[in-house]
């Protein structure tokens, strides 16, 4: 670790803004594993969104006036500023009035804190206790802020509303998550007391009964006045867009690059799939692979324990070569989600490694067989070099960095351009010197350039493109959710489930699905530049570690920090 950087006016700042997060949004605590009100839950009203708004004009204020002391204060300045003036605009904008979609609102964020809290002491679950039983009060703000947007005309699109509607209802079924979490509550030194047994379970009725009423407001209220379009518009989807990469880009040169990477990819999976089965088109190449019973894993159990065994060795490998990998950061859980909505996705370390970082699979219902030369790639992604190294050494990087850089600063387009990059690394590193996981890589880099085409030109109203590979689809028209649909069926190899949601969730969160592959673009932009400028002194494993001590930041920052 190296020699500690005296803290300054603009950490101090920094930090302060933590504890008000700390404060106003107690998830946070939980999310970093700090001290806070973890019992409760932040003010989700209309009121509740401008108290946090209200601190983020002063956080700005104070910023603005402050002045850096070295490099490590002018990234924080850069980019505390730059999100909080994004906050401010997103809560002008009245974002906040119509926040529901399938994957990254409320109406799951509610619930999925309770994946992240501790449960190893008795303390813990009364901690858990008090949550259930303000859950109410926080769907209740919620409900508020969604009725508020009612009033005013701005409200989600119908397919978000009915998709949570079925969210929310399987959450409160009376034998659903809060249940089962809440029973199977134990320690192991023994059980629990009768009168916290009694708390749990009737915090568990509670919170059912909260998400019933939310799907039930949901679909009597806001679904017959919610919107019929599922585009968002040009202004709306650039201010998204900058949210998500920390940089402003050009959305149609975007849209035409996409375009063509998606084609590019299409032409790398047909050369992979004649090394799999010779002649074969990549259908065939995948319908061959399906029937390999020596890539094919059987129930949840058996998909955690190969993710687990895989990470492991790979963690092991890259930290005797490639990589300098922290003891700390060496633990990475492999999890299967207590959820079944179709995601996967990576949560960090606490900030004292009490909690090590976690990859989660939501798998939907149904799903039980899963291909390893389809999902090794995600491992990858998800744990080492992807997202976990990344994360991790910025957490371990307490030394120089600052509560707010080590735990939540960054952008998707940082984070997820970063793990896209990191599956093309590996492949430079030969992990996926087998044809099959080639192609399951390409798999996912194909759907990675397809949904960069799929969003903008979705929620931008673009004609539908005609694209080299994919003749056959029409080219009449706009797109439209029906014609997304299709467009993403022709694109990625998986679950029929796995498809629809990830439609919904671009359909309903404008901006992200692109920041992957134009964050991996971005990145790949800044290595080669800076291959350019230092020629054959260059080293990857320098400029690897140079950017990832930096922690989470927008893309324009990262420009900017990692230049001569």
């Amino acid at each position: 670790m190296s020699e500690e950087r005296p803290t300054t006016p603009i950490d101090t700042i920094a930090e302060r803004w933590v504890d008000t997060l700390v404060d106003l949004v107690p998830d946070v605590a939980i999310y970093i594993g700090v001290p806070g009100r973890t019992g409760e839950y932040g003010d989700l009203s209309p009121a509740g969104h401008e108290r946090l708004a209200d601190a983020t004009r002063a956080l700005v204020t104070e910023l603005e006036t402050a002045t850096p002391q070295d490099a490590v204060d002018e990234v924080t300045k850069a980019d505390l500023l730059a999100e909080a003036r994004l906050s401010l605009e997103a809560h002008d904008a009245r974002l906040h009035l119509r926040d529901l979609n399938v994957i990254a609102s409320p109406a799951q964020e509610i619930r999925e804190t309770f994946d992240l809290m501790p449960t190893g002491t008795e303390a813990d679950w009364a901690t858990i206790a008090e949550r259930l039983g303000n859950l109410p009060g926080a769907v209740a703000g919620y409900v508020e802020t969604l009725r508020a947007g009612i009033a005013e005309g701005v409200v989600p699109a119908k397919r978000q509303v009915r998709e949570v509607v079925e969210q929310a209802r399987r959450n409160g079924r009376p034998d659903g998550f809060f249940t089962e979490f809440t029973a199977g509550a134990a320690l192991e030194s023994g059980e629990l007391p009768e009168s916290l047994r009694s708390d749990l379970a009737r915090g568990a009725q509670v919170s059912a009964a909260a998400y019933r009423e939310l799907a039930d407001f949901l679909e009597t209220e806001l679904l017959p006045v919610a919107s019929e379009q599922d585009a968002v518009g040009r202004e709306l989807y650039a201010l998204r867009s900058r949210h998500f990469l920390g940089a402003e880009i050009d959305l149609d040169e975007t849209y035409e690059w996409g375009i063509g990477e998606l084609e590019r990819m299409i032409e790398e999976q047909t050369r992979v799939a004649d090394e799999v089965l010779a002649g074969a088109s990549v259908e065939e190449a995948v319908a061959h692979l399906e029937q390999d019973a020596s890539r094919k894993l059987h129930g949840t159990d058996a998909l955690k324990a190969w993710m687990q065994q895989l990470s492991d060795r790979v963690v092991d490998e890259l930290g005797r070569s490639h990589f300098d990998i922290p003891e700390p950061v060496r633990a990475l859980e492999c999890m299967i989600a207590p959820t079944q909505d179709g995601g996967i996705y990576y949560t960090g370390p606490s900030d004292d490694f009490s909690r090590p970082g976690r990859m989660w699979w939501s798998v939907p219902e149904g799903v039980t067989e899963f291909d390893t030369w389809r999902e090794k790639t995600t491992v990858f992604h998800e744990g080492v070099p992807g997202h976990h190294l990344q994360i991790g050494q910025a957490v371990f990087n307490r030394a120089q960095l600052n509560t707010w850089r080590r735990q939540l600063a960054g952008t998707s387009g940082h984070a997820e351009g970063w793990a896209l990059y990191a599956e093309r690394l590996m492949e430079e590193l030969g992990y996926l010197d087998d044809p099959a996981d080639r192609l399951g890589m390409l798999d996912g880099q194909r759907m990675r350039a397809a949904r960069v085409v799929l969003d903008i030109g979705v929620h931008l109203g673009k004609p539908k493109p005609r694209i080299h590979g994919l003749e056959d689809l029409p080219t009449d028209g706009v797109w439209d959710a029906d014609f997304a649909l299709t467009f993403m069926r022709r694109n990625v190899n998986m679950d029929d489930a796995f498809v629809r949601f990830e439609v919904n969730r671009y359909l309903g969160w404008p901006g992200q699905a692109p920041s992957y592959k134009v964050g991996q673009r971005i990145w790949e932009q800044i290595r080669d530049d800076a291959q350019r400028r230092e020629g054959d002194a260059f080293s990857f494993r320098d400029f690897h570690k140079h950017a990832l001590d930096l922690g989470g930041v927008g893309l324009d920052t990262l420009r900017t920090a990692l230049a001569p």
